[in-house]
């Protein structure tokens, strides 16, 4: 392990892609090599994740043993997301994630060669932390990533007891993407520096139209509204599960692709869901506001209020999932027979008439092949493609975004070659292996 911090964090600029770090990370590299507590105020897709990162390279030295920096997230996909970007860096460094869903028997084989850096959800790290998986007292560095929604989803008394836990000497930074909540007094914040790039200015690539429904249920217009904005990625915003659970219903009976996402689903479920929206195998994702908050999705186009926002930080964070690394979205509000535009809507907001469209959705270009084996059975985004392409006849222009997962893989390809592509695999194995290979459900 190097014990250069700026050669770490060159090799990660480099291996990340960037010509250079943004002002927000150029900042925060600077203060954290001096400052014990930060907090952090800067939209979502601005480069958050990589900016706390960086101080976890610097902290590396030679001489460190045991988990050195841990990251605390909200959500299970949050988690993986860090990790994804943690590895990119090509650090050499260890890094394990721990949350709900996991199986905690893998979380116990990554553990014992202890990570240098963990990532988890609050409940996960604090069940770790009582069975003396986890040994606190040598973290050096404590990231609560968006930490207002952790408290949010109520977990207030795992963070807590995680906090008492980690030595008073570590260093702490704290994120959001809105400066609006209060820090509460267990995290024992005390003069930090803050670095503010949170922002009342619109990006520039961002519209916010205001849509009317004849009546007060707003099915009819919602469906109306998909068929004029399918191209590209589309997410549908509901306050409830019932709510998720009654458009999918008006979708299905319509054929027209689509999943679902909510707290409800279990942790396999909604990263399939996740991983179909991201490779556009189903375009539209209607979802809670669990997916308002640290997904990491290029290439939404369209963001539909269904139900409002219950606060202007709702909204806000809704809309961050699109328009992001100077891309254009648009951003559509809903409203019933009656129900007044909500005062946190932006002035520059324009009511637009829905029309009906001529032309119906298409079905999906993609569609996601399903692979029984992952990561743990040594299989890369290479054998797939090697496989796709020797042995299912596809050429490398027609095979979208690949996922491996810890025991299961996936991999978008053109949905009109999906039943010859199979069949023509059934007998194939991957690492001379036999693999369940389907279209994935």
């Amino acid at each position: 392990m190097s014990t250069s911090y700026s050669a770490l964090v060159a090799k990660a600029v480099a291996n990340l892609g960037f010509e250079s770090l943004n002002p927000m990370q150029e900042e925060m590299l600077k203060v954290s090599r001096k400052a014990k507590q930060i907090e952090l105020f800067s939209p979502t897709g601005s480069g958050k994740t990589v900016a706390f990162l960086l101080p976890v390279l610097q902290k590396a030295t030679a001489q460190q043993q045991g988990t050195f920096a841990m990251v605390v997230v909200p959500s299970r996909e949050l988690a993986l997301q860090i990790e994804q970007v943690f590895k990119s860096m090509g650090s050499g460094l260890k890094v394990s994630t721990c949350y709900g869903g996991h199986k905690v028997k893998t979380e116990l084989n990554n553990l014992t060669e202890k990570p240098s850096l963990l990532i988890g959800t609050p409940g996960r790290l604090f069940y770790h932390l009582e069975k003396g998986n986890i040994d606190p007292t040598t973290i050096d560095l404590l990231v609560l990533d968006e930490y207002d929604k952790s408290l949010e989803f109520g977990f207030e008394r795992e963070i807590s007891a995680i906090l008492q836990q980690i030595p008073e000497k570590a260093q702490m930074i704290l994120t959001s993407a809105t400066r609006s909540s209060t820090v509460p007094d267990y995290v024992k914040i005390q003069d930090p520096v803050i670095l503010d790039y949170s922002s009342d200015e619109k990006p520039s690539g961002l519209e916010i139209k205001i849509v009317r429904a004849e009546e007060k249920d707003k099915l009819s217009l919602l469906f109306k509204l998909l068929t004029n904005v399918h191209e590209g990625l589309t997410l549908v915003f509901c306050n409830h599960r019932e709510a998720v659970e009654r458009i999918s219903a008006l979708l299905a009976e319509s054929d027209v692709s689509h999943d679902t996402y909510h707290g409800g689903y279990e942790q396999a479920q909604r990263e399939r869901a996740l991983i179909k929206f991201r490779n556009g195998s189903n375009p539209i994702l209607v979802t809670t506001d669990l997916a308002s908050r640290g997904l990491d999705i290029t290439g939404v186009k369209n963001i539909i209020h269904y139900q409002l926002a219950n606060s202007e930080t709702v909204f806000v964070h809704r809309n961050g999932r699109t328009a992001r690394m100077e891309q254009e979205g648009t951003v559509w509000v809903l409203l019933a027979a009656g129900e007044k535009v909500p005062d946190y809507i932006p002035p520059f907001a324009k009511e637009e008439f829905v029309h009906e469209c001529l032309h119906p959705m298409k079905g999906s270009y993609f569609t996601t092949l399903y692979f029984g084996a992952g990561k743990k059975d040594k299989i890369s985004k290479g054998d797939i493609v090697g496989l796709l392409i020797q042995k299912g006849g596809l050429v490398k222009e027609e095979i979208g975004l690949i996922n491996i997962l810890d025991y299961e893989s996936y991999a978008a390809i053109p949905a009109a070659k999906a039943r010859k592509l199979t069949s023509l695999l059934q007998t194939e194995k991957i690492k001379n292996k036999k693999v369940k290979i389907a279209q994935s459900n």
